[in-house]
């Protein structure tokens, strides 16, 4: 697979360097499923009041913007 640039840097930032046979499903899947843990995690911290309710939503806002490929169609992270 031919990655555009941009996604290879966004992918980077999440430690993951896909290989040139490596389907952008398959890194996808990936991503979500770290984005998911994360959220997690935060949701977890919230619970055991490690962060005030009120900043909560702020917190997820942040954490999404981490993540904007999740938001574009895998067809368009390659060339």
């Amino acid at each position: 697979m031919d990655y555009h640039p941009e996604v290879l840097e966004q992918l980077a930032i999440h430690g993951i360097r896909p290989g040139p046979s490596t389907s952008p499903d398959l890194i996808r899947d990936y991503l979500s499923h770290l984005y998911r843990y994360e959220i997690r995690q935060l949701r977890a911290r919230l619970l055991r009041g490690e962060i005030p309710k009120p900043d909560y939503v702020g917190h997820v806002i942040r954490l999404r913007l981490r993540y904007p490929l999740l938001s574009i169609p895998t067809r368009l992270w390659v060339r």
